[in-house]
């Protein structure tokens, strides 16, 4: 049987997730609880490699969520993957028919399940992973919730993959959590096969190799004090507005660029094909 999310009728924290609304509203814990195991994925040698309890977990150095969008190339994802020494895996619900191409087995199966088969969930459970099944009645994407549950395992950083492509609402929605990621302190980035998205509200390096495009977008109503260094188009205490998209197609002229904003929050897009 799968694990059900517990459903607690108490006033918001900000470990819950809110469903519904009004005064019969309830919430789900839509994080790790203490003692439920979990376990990390070598992807060099595709096995799990341990199982540990949260309350003993190591430091982690990286999260993926693998969320329900498009992923047109698997192999050129599993090789960014294999950057990563043992992550642990967060599935959010339809993401599950990514897993057989990706040859991973991920630690939490989380959603309402409404894109999954349940013989797939199935599969997973007879081979360790831990489902988290939520309404669907809920205010939350499936996505969010694997990110909520993933930033309760105080990783250094969380990786996003299958977060673009099809529905454009989506998509926005899933660029938009990168900011309750950094809000929370914690690095997060969305890659797929043409490029990597995230955001900054104070300093980033952007490390790639001269002549990379890379575009930047306020995604609060205003931002300011935008310095860039390393950039064909430099910028000294700049301000972007919402409506007036004036930082798209820079180019790095070196193998880093640094962005540095006073107040806001910057959406960064670095492609990895140069431009011709």
């Amino acid at each position: 049987m799968p694990i059900t999310a517990e459903i607690i009728p108490s006033e918001p924290d900000l470990g819950n997730a809110s469903v519904g609304s009004g005064k019969n509203t309830v919430y789900l814990k839509a994080y790790p609880r203490e003692g439920m195991p979990f376990f990390v994925y070598n992807l060099s040698l595709s096995r799990r490699c341990a199982t540990v309890l949260l309350s003993d977990r190591p430091i982690m150095r990286r999260v993926v969520i693998l969320s329900g969008g498009t992923i047109e190339n698997p192999e050129f994802i599993g090789e960014k993957l294999r950057e990563i020494d043992s992550p642990v895996i967060i599935c959010a619900d339809g993401a599950v028919r990514h897993i057989h191409s990706l040859g991973i087995v991920p630690s939490v199966i989380i959603g309402d399940m409404d894109s999954v088969d349940e013989r797939d969930l199935e599969e997973y459970r007879t081979k360790g992973s831990t489902i988290l099944t939520y309404s669907r009645e809920k205010d939350e994407t499936d996505t969010e919730l694997a990110l909520h549950y993933a930033l309760n395992l105080k990783p250094e950083e969380i990786w996003i993959v299958g977060a673009l492509g099809g529905r454009i609402d989506h998509t926005l929605a899933n660029i938009s959590l990168l900011v309750t990621a950094a809000n929370r302190g914690v690095f997060t980035k969305i890659i797929d096969e043409a490029c990597e998205i995230f955001v900054t509200m104070g300093q980033i390096t952007v490390d790639g190799t001269r002549g990379q495009t890379v575009s930047l977008l306020p995604v609060s109503s205003r931002v300011t004090g935008i310095t860039l260094d390393g950039f064909e188009y430099p910028l000294l205490d700049g301000v972007m507005e919402i409506g007036k998209p004036c930082g798209i197609s820079n180019t790095l002229m070196r193998d880093r660029g640094t962005i540095s904003i006073a107040t806001g929050c910057l959406l960064v897009i670095k492609y990895y094909r140069k431009e011709a």
